[in-house]
């Protein structure tokens, strides 16, 4: 079985696609703890002229953040509702303005209203059917946690030289 880093046709059903998102025999040049400092590993090598196709930045250890934004209320569920339901009404009444340009104003406005109520009414049984599980709005994220820089083992020891040399301190290996 062929592993996540590992490309070439035929190995995985969407090989083709993810040819260029693998490596054949990946080796690490090091583990870092913030994005900025494997990105600046890789730049490092690219100023000193090496093949940087041959490497990857891989995030791991990955989490999932989520931010409480605020108290979700009635009257913020009809209003989202309202407000999104309005703007797909503009959406279709401008499509529909296109093939009617007497009442162009009229034809907007009217789905424009009715967009509105189907907004409100929709979200009102979205909401009601929570049973009041989950009465907060919030905003999630998945980050990682350590980023790792890895190499085709055929340039690892060439790149691991040139980090070595590194202004600051090379990678922290694992």
């Amino acid at each position: 079985m062929s592993s996540p880093m590992s490309g070439g046709f035929g190995r995985q059903p969407n090989a083709r696609l993810q040819q260029g998102l693998t490596l054949d025999y990946p080796m690490s040049l090091g583990v870092y703890t913030d994005y900025r400092d494997a990105q600046r590993a890789v730049d490092y090598l690219s100023d000193k002229e090496f093949p940087v196709e041959n490497c990857m930045i891989v995030g791991t250890e990955l989490k999932q953040i989520e931010r409480v934004v605020g108290r979700l209320t009635w009257g913020r569920v009809l209003a989202g509702g309202a407000l999104s339901g309005a703007w797909f009404g503009a959406f279709i009444g401008l499509i529909l303005s296109m093939f009617d340009s007497v009442n162009v104003l009229s034809v907007v406005l009217s789905t424009v209203v009715f967009g509105a109520v189907f907004g409100a009414v929709w979200a009102a049984i979205g909401y009601s059917l929570t049973g009041g599980q989950r009465d907060f709005q919030s905003v999630t994220q998945v980050v990682a946690t350590k980023y790792e820089v890895l190499v085709e083992h055929k340039f690892a020891m060439q790149a691991r030289e040139l980090l070595d040399n590194m202004p600051g301190g090379g990678p922290t290996l694992t």
